[in-house]
């Protein structure tokens, strides 16, 4: 058995995907991707994932991509590691679930206010020459309109709207968490995990006005949770190279 991840930062999807190595005690090599140099638009990642996206895992080289694909793979690919999705039907859709809710509804506003607050810094710093030039790498078009609206800066509008996405989902996850400990029961799974890794865990960085005592203390005492468990400090203590004016950054940059 082989098993190479390429990944970013301890944050947002590479995170996702460090959690659930770390938690289910499968050796890796770990090939970390520097986002903010555009490594992952070099032809030779792009050759691996033609996205030019992380997380990457590499199994016996069976290319597979997507992060809440690569989680479901670890399940099923190691079923004798510590589970992370429930055995029957009805746990299985529930975290299916909520893994669905947070890829459509939660990732992408959390990390406009991201990529808002702190891309627009690295992007606004690259020469207009040099920029399109990078631009013209990235594979992906949403990718490409996202770095320019960050180099613009995002609208009043869009930011809203966002935030106004984010409020919608920590109100449904502190209502969840007064009905079950977990997001999809009794058993912490890859919702959890999920949701953690794009808003849980910076919540009261990107949103001190919405991630407080007084609006989510379930959430808060869940993500803390969460944040004491072995496998998750072993993730969150790979390797980082973020410049240092984008520490507090919680999405990333593609």
């Amino acid at each position: 058995m082989a098993l190479k991840l390429y990944h970013a930062e301890p944050v947002a999807n590479s995170l996702k995907v460090l959690i659930p190595f770390k938690e289910k005690g499968l050796p890796f090599e770990s090939r970390y991707i520097d986002l903010h140099r555009f490594e992952q638009h070099e032809p030779w990642f792009v050759a691996i994932n033609p996205e030019g996206q992380v997380p990457v895992l590499d199994h016996d080289g069976v290319i597979i991509t997507q992060s809440t694909v690569i989680n479901e793979y670890l399940e099923d690919a190691f079923p004798d590691t510590p589970p992370l999705r429930p055995a029957d039907p009805v746990g299985k859709a529930r975290m299916r679930w909520w893994n669905k809710f947070v890829d459509e509804h939660v990732m992408n506003f959390v990390s406009m206010h991201g990529w808002h607050r702190l891309i627009t810094v690295l992007a606004r710093g690259i020469e207009s020459g040099e920029f399109e030039k990078l631009m013209e790498r990235i594979p992906l078009k949403e990718q490409r309109d996202k770095w320019r609206n960050a180099r613009s800066g995002f609208t009043k509008d869009q930011l809203d709207e966002a935030e106004r996405k984010v409020r919608v989902a920590v109100d449904r996850v502190e209502k969840q968490l007064g009905e079950t400990p977990w997001l999809a029961g009794s058993m912490y799974t890859l919702a959890d995990v999920n949701f953690f890794a794009h808003c849980g865990n910076s919540l009261g960085r990107l949103f001190p006005h919405i991630g407080t005592r007084a609006i989510c203390p379930r959430l808060l005492d869940w993500a803390q949770r969460i944040r004491e468990r072995p496998g998750v400090v072993a993730a969150l203590r790979m390797e980082d190279r973020t410049d240092p004016r984008l520490r507090t950054f919680t999405g990333e940059a593609r």
